[in-house]
């Protein structure tokens, strides 16, 4: 058989005869099972003979052919050495840098603006419990929320916010860091998940810059919420499981990464297993037959049913109902209130993926295609069974979108190495170049709307310009056919984060109601630490009970009568139409706080 035209004819004893020599081929059991091909030099060497060893048919030739593997690949490994470091020194470059550029972005205005409500305010508050807690009260493992049990979510990120808290002190920095970190870690875990996903180096760098440059990932990121662990936990499970399909160690640590995801968010670490598992059995199969892999996940898995164990051991049917049942299964099959929704919800959410968007579909395209190679694979099951959980869900959540963004971010990175080799005299589709000039005009239309505002809003003036200029830029690129528009559009769009994260506009979520800080500030001046604070807000606000030290109860107005009459000493936290609304004798004013807040109590004023 002739030998490859790659090796051409080469002379013997030389670096490229050695590589030729010992190469590496997909077997015929499955694509992920590389198995070595030993090339033996007939009395020409042109002529080769590849066997599959140790396939001989007698003990003399298995016994040749190992000695000759053994050489062979001893001479290999001596003469490319050199080049293996620096393959190795590269990849080690680029994951540092990775990590210093998500470091800075994320890092960047952590604390600059206050908690928002629900998941930050709660678990900021259960980790201030926890740091704060008594030595040897055992908060750590059985939280507790305002005195009473937390069992909505495991609490390992609650744990690192504690941590964070001890080595610090209690504010918003801290509370968002561990989070930021996890977020952090993540690109160069998708770098690493790229470099063993590709044989090229190119499309694992894009795929994790294009993660990097994602404003929902970035963003949600930043917050003293689970999302970041998730991911990064999340992609250090699938790093196993890729990694597993050559070296059966790695079932440990996918153990390892089920384990801290089940102490991260509960049940979904089935569902990052099960992304695991469906990868593996469409492309490495027999791995799913080897005993070394469930034995890795049974010991990575201890810690984590230790946990349970203890839980269920201490509350009894009380966990059982309320973490696994009401707070995991009950939101697949039934949605309650505001989580409920058609399965078009996450159409909006998902435009916040621009201008990255189009890339992702056309990525998706491009792995449809090339669905016999393993990183299509690995997009595809990933993507999909994410999608169908998601919907499936009758509860629905801006942040179910996450997982899947590390998934699209590989499928855009292959389809950008794809832009960038394209011959140059093939034109783009006339459809990003119209989006992004779409794109570039919203953007602009926005720098001079907020220009015109009074007072203007110089912050998102400068973000939206610069983000304008940006697309333009790159909407031109890409008419005259020029790759050079993939780097501009990745600087812009990080630059332009970068803006939006220095100013104090990047959680817009807080415009929904009113400015907590100065509320919260003359309930913790003037309540003491065991009174009754009611409300008549619609709704219970986590933030403002972290901010203000004590659990703020929203009331109706009958009910604030009623709590007026039988608990003197409690107070009271209105709003001025409603303490002129209220029927309530002899309130007593104690502090006001903008913008038409006033904290009064029963009784008559002191004279």
């Amino acid at each position: 058989m002739q030998a490859p035209a790659r090796f051409g004819r080469v002379r013997p004893g030389s670096i490229r005869s050695h590589r030729a020599k010992v190469r590496y081929r997909y077997c015929r059991c499955d694509s992920a099972c590389w198995e070595r091909v030993i090339c033996r030099p007939s009395s020409s060497w042109g002529q080769w003979f590849p066997e599959r060893w140790p396939n001989t048919e007698s003990a003399q030739e298995a016994a040749r052919a190992a000695v000759q593997a053994i050489w062979s690949a001893t001479r290999t490994v001596r003469a490319l050495g050199s080049v293996g470091v620096g393959e190795r020194g590269c990849d080690r470059a680029i994951a540092t840098g990775l990590l210093g550029a998500a470091l800075v972005l994320l890092l960047t205005g952590l604390g600059s603006v206050p908690l928002r409500d629900w998941d930050e305010g709660t678990v900021a508050q259960v980790a201030r419990e926890i740091a704060q807690a008594p030595s040897g009260s055992q908060r750590w493992l059985f939280p507790t929320l305002w005195g009473e049990p937390y069992l909505n979510k495991p609490p390992l990120v609650h744990w690192a916010i504690a941590a964070a808290y001890a080595l610090g002190s209690i504010s918003e920095w801290t509370a968002r860091l561990p989070g930021a970190i996890c977020t952090a870690l993540s690109v160069p875990l998708l770098y690493a998940l790229g470099r063993e996903s590709f044989v090229r180096r190119l499309p694992a760098a894009l795929a994790a810059l294009v993660y990097l440059t994602l404003l929902p990932v970035v963003r949600h990121g930043r917050l003293a919420m689970l999302d970041g662990a998730v991911l990064a936990v999340g992609l250090l499970m699938l790093l196993a499981a890729l990694r597993v399909r050559r070296d059966l160690r790695w079932s440990l640590g996918l153990g390892v990464g089920l384990g801290l995801m089940a102490l991260t968010k509960g049940m979904m670490a089935l569902l990052w297993l099960a992304f695991a598992l469906a990868f593996l059995q469409v492309d490495a199969p027999r791995v799913l037959r080897s005993r070394y892999l469930w034995l890795g996940l049974l010991l990575g898995s201890v810690p984590a049913a230790a946990w349970y164990a203890a839980q269920f051991w201490h509350y009894g049917e009380a966990f059982v109902e309320t973490t696994i049942v009401r707070q995991s299964l009950q939101r697949v099959t039934s949605g309650t209130g505001d989580l409920a929704a058609p399965p078009w919800y996450y159409g909006p959410i998902l435009l916040r993926a621009l201008p990255w968007l189009p890339l992702m579909a056309y990525g998706l395209g491009l792995a449809w295609v090339e669905r016999q190679w393993g990183w299509a694979k690995l997009v595809l099951v990933w993507s999909g069974l994410h999608w169908a959980a998601i919907l499936l869900m009758a509860s629905k959540l801006p942040w179910y979108v996450l997982p899947a963004y590390p998934a699209l971010a590989l499928a855009t990175g292959v389809q950008l190495q794809a832009v960038l080799e394209r011959p140059s005299d093939r034109s783009y589709p006339r459809g990003w170049t119209v989006l992004l000039a779409a794109l570039a005009v919203a953007a602009g239309a926005g720098s001079a709307y907020y220009a015109w505002q009074d007072p203007p809003e110089p912050w998102l003036v400068v973000i939206l310009a610069g983000l304008a200029i940006a697309l333009g830029a790159s909407a031109r690129l890409v008419a005259r056919r020029d790759p050079q528009f993939v780097a501009l559009l990745v600087w812009g769009s990080y630059v332009s984060l970068l803006l939006l994260f220095a100013s104090p506009h990047w959680l817009w979520e807080l415009n929904e109601a009113y400015p907590v800080k100065p509320v919260a500030a003359i309930v913790r001046q003037n309540v003491p630490p065991e009174r009754a604070v009611y409300t008549d807000f619609a709704y219970s606000r986590p933030s403002l009970n972290f901010y203000s030290q004590h659990p703020v109860v929203p009331l109706a107005d009958r009910a604030l009568e009623r709590h007026w009459q039988a608990q003197p000493q409690a107070f009271f936290l209105l709003r001025s139409k409603a303490l002129e609304r209220l029927a309530l004798e002899a309130p007593n004013r104690v502090a006001s706080a903008p913008p038409n807040w006033v904290l009064v109590r029963p009784g008559k004023p002191a004279s």
